[in-house]
This record gives structure tokens, C-alpha cells and sequence, in this order.
């Protein structure tokens, strides 16, 4: 898979990070092994180790990386996902 549009986190610094989301090209966060993508203050995604963190800035290039919702804090894009849609 060819993946486009994801920034690790351990290649950028915490002030880069921090430019980044106030200029919205990060919004969202996600885990490179589990492939779950989340809102940036989600509480499991705060929990992952900088090493598996990935950036995304939108919901589209998450899912074009073959990411999945996470069902913590995308409750119900997660059940369509996981469901599919009704």
C-alpha cells in the first residue's frame, strides 16, 4: 500500500507538531500498528508511544491509508464501519 499524506510523529519536533495543528495541517491522529485514527485528544490515541503515532489531516487520507475509525472517540463512525452502513 502506498501510503501518502501521513506524518510520524517521531519525525517532526513538538514545535512543528504544535505549528502544524494551528495551521489545521495535522487533525487528526492515529496508530501505525493497530491502524486506528482518532480526534487529537482522544485518550487512547494519548496513551500510544510516539513511535506508532501518525498524523493525518483529514478523515479521507486516514482512510485512504487503510486506517479505521477508533471506537473510543469516533463512536459512531466506528459502528458504520464495523457494521457497515444502515
Amino acid at each position: 500500500m502506498h501510503r501518502v499524506n501521513i506524518i510520524q510523529h517521531s519525525e517532526i519536533t513538538d514545535l512543528e507538531l504544535r505549528l502544524k495543528i494551528k495551521l489545521r495541517e495535522i487533525c487528526l491522529g492515529g496508530n501505525s500498528k493497530l491502524k486506528i485514527y482518532g480526534a487529537l485528544n482522544c485518550k487512547s490515541g494519548k496513551r500510544m508511544t510516539r513511535a506508532n503515532r501518525v498524523f493525518f489531516k483529514s478523515k479521507r487520507d486516514a482512510i485512504d491509508n487503510g486506517y479505521r475509525p477508533c471506537g473510543n472517540c469516533m463512536r459512531s463512525e466506528y459502528l458504520i464501519w464495523k457494521n457497515g452502513p444502515v
